[in-house]
């Protein structure tokens, strides 16, 4: 009896180590650059209420030789370190090989994230490079979608850009 134990005990550590090395082999399969993600363009947008909403433009390339395929888009930007808009799409479409494609994701800023970023600017922070970072993901796909992330400055006019002179 305590023979056959081990002998089960021995096949399963065979199968689940034969099923680590074919897992192993699978993800050389895979073996995708990431792609890349800018911000080209941020538009106004009628909001609701108390909020503000932008049309976020992102150039999406692929530097792959397959196409990625998308079934929707969510993005998270932050400003100075602190969270600011965020918003989904569900479009859908492809960024072709060795290709790119230009993607507009409405987002939503509520009035209180609006108000404590004004806060920041009023409390002697500068108009010119503003940190931000975005992170998103393009949906669908075998394995859920395509991450991405994208970093950088802002520049925003200052309050003296708008005076009459």
């Amino acid at each position: 009896m305590q023979s056959l134990s081990a002998a089960r005990s021995l096949r399963l550590f065979v199968l689940a180590l034969f099923a680590l090395f074919a897992l192993g082999g699978c993800a050389g399969l895979f073996n995708r650059e990431e792609m890349r993600v800018n911000v080209v363009g941020i538009e106004p947008l009628e909001g609701q209420g108390l909020e503000m909403r932008f049309a976020v433009k992102l150039r999406v390339q692929n530097p792959n030789d397959a196409p990625i395929d998308y079934d929707g888009v969510s993005l998270d930007l932050d400003l100075n370190g602190k969270p600011f808009a965020s918003g989904v799409s569900d479009q859908r479409g492809s960024v072709p090989r060795f290709g790119e494609a230009v993607l507009s994701v409405p987002v939503t800023v509520s009035a209180f994230t609006a108000a404590r970023q004004a806060l920041g600017f009023a409390g002697g922070s500068k108009f010119d490079n503003i940190p931000y970072a975005l992170r998103g993901r393009l949906a669908g796909g075998p394995f859920g979608g395509t991450r991405f992330t994208d970093k950088g400055t802002l520049n925003l006019p200052s309050a003296g850009a708008f005076d009459d002179d």
